[in-house]
């Protein structure tokens, strides 16, 4: 099989079994053409939280670059896949600037993959700056609120981040995704004045 027809039926991200099953094949030859893919530099390789490898195969990967949902799914349990991923190359975004991306593209499971980067914010005034550049440092304040009780291992936010960031009495409640909040995390809500667009059930990847 040459290789492009081998990339064409492969790209994204997979795991071996997916792989063997996409190409029907067992799991030697399996392996064997994830080596030649690697070989040209298609493949990249990250470990999920069960040490199962998961292949990241793209023809993007061969000019290198790295991008927001590369980042996220370094980290995060819930994998993202993307036929627009937009590269970004001589620099790797930070760790906030990449939350905040995530919170801004509006959708579910960018949001969700996105809270495990709670775990590694260190500028808490770099992230306010880029939240409240983006208008969204309440909706940034709701989505840690729920990273610390949920993802876990979440560092204590700085008051200087909370104190700004937090509504006031005048200010009326805004939607992350249109028409969409939570059954579970009105609390939340309420304290931020900031509509939660998924339930706790859209959490259960973090719990594994």
């Amino acid at each position: 099989m040459r290789i492009q027809e081998l990339l064409s039926k492969v790209k994204g991200i997979q795991t071996l079994e997916s792989i063997r099953s996409a190409l029907k094949v067992d799991r030697t030859r399996a392996i064997y053409l994830v080596h030649r893919l690697k070989s040209k530099g298609y493949v990249k390789t990250k470990y999920a939280s069960d040490k199962k490898r998961i292949y990241y195969i793209s023809p993007e990967n061969v000019v290198g670059g790295i991008s927001y949902v590369d980042i996220i799914n370094s980290y995060s349990p819930i994998k993202l896949s993307s036929s627009e991923v937009y590269k970004i190359y001589g620099r790797e975004p930070s760790i906030e600037e990449t939350l905040v991306y995530a919170v801004n593209t509006r959708k579910v499971r960018y949001i969700l993959a996105a809270l495990v980067l709670f775990r590694k914010i260190k500028n808490w005034s770099d992230l306010y700056r880029l939240a409240k550049e983006n208008n969204l440092a309440r909706e940034v304040g709701a989505l840690y609120d729920i990273a610390r009780i949920k993802v876990g291992k979440v560092r204590r936010m700085e008051k200087r981040f909370r104190n700004h960031a937090s509504p006031l009495k005048k200010d009326s409640y805004r939607f992350i995704i249109p028409n969409l909040q939570s059954n579970d995390f009105r609390d939340i809500e309420s304290r931020w004045k900031v509509y939660i667009p998924f339930n706790e059930n859209d959490l259960e990847e973090y719990k594994k």
